[in-house]
């Protein structure tokens, strides 16, 4: 890629304070302009429609109204010629491969240097993934495994996401509260991800996820 070429980057977080470093750690570089920022899923997709010119988009995988999957999701639905590189709190192999699946072209914890940043963005906008070594690696060992889908990889995304929420500690009416959806739904993702998974109560479905390296 041509160093001369700007890149236009839109930025899609809840908290302005990463929000605000992330265009910091852009402004230093002579060939990336942030041309937008959103605070929550449905502002992330509006804005992209609205900025047609812009070549990719920075996602934060935990959003408060919808998560950064369905986002990616419909975002290359609507626009498949951006690039979507996610960014996340959570371990690569909690949610890179979902994300890679579904669209994105890098995946990035946001605890990475501000240097692999930008060559994460300078890659994706080429038209290339970008993935890191550890997260290579993990593909790697997951190639060299004959073995099965193992079952959390049958589960959706809303009921994966409910499996690592409740592994963590938190009951249905707080994972409904933090995902904005009723309790009723929650409990519904809670029976459908037991049964998909042979699983009895949360005891089990917690020592699933500890056991599998789901949760911290």
């Amino acid at each position: 890629m041509q160093t001369t070429k700007t890149i236009n980057v839109l930025i899609a977080d809840d908290h302005a304070i990463v929000r605000e470093g992330l265009k910091q750690i852009l402004a230093d570089t002579d060939d990336i302009v942030v041309a937008g920022d959103a605070q929550n899923g449905q502002e992330a997709v509006q804005l992209v429609r609205k900025k047609t010119e812009a070549h990719v988009l920075l996602l934060d995988i935990s959003m408060p109204d919808r998560s950064g999957l369905e986002v990616l999701k419909q975002v290359k639905k609507e626009k498949p010629g951006i690039a979507v590189l996610m960014l996340s709190m959570h371990r690569e192999d909690q949610y890179a491969l979902r994300s890679l699946k579904a669209g994105a072209s890098g995946y990035l914890n946001k605890q990475s240097a501000p240097a692999e940043l930008v060559i994460a963005i300078r890659m994706v906008a080429a038209g290339k993934k970008y993935i890191t070594l550890e997260l290579a690696q993990t593909l790697a060992n997951q190639l060299d495994e004959d073995q099965e889908i193992p079952p959390h990889e049958t589960l959706s995304d809303r009921e994966y996401q409910t499996l690592t929420l409740i592994a963590s500690g938190k009951t249905v009416s707080d994972i409904a509260a933090e995902l904005i959806l009723s309790v009723k739904t929650i409990s519904m993702y809670r029976s459908r991800l037991l049964q998909k998974m042979k699983l009895k109560n949360n005891a089990e479905l917690t020592h699933y996820a500890i056991k599998n390296q789901l949760v911290e």
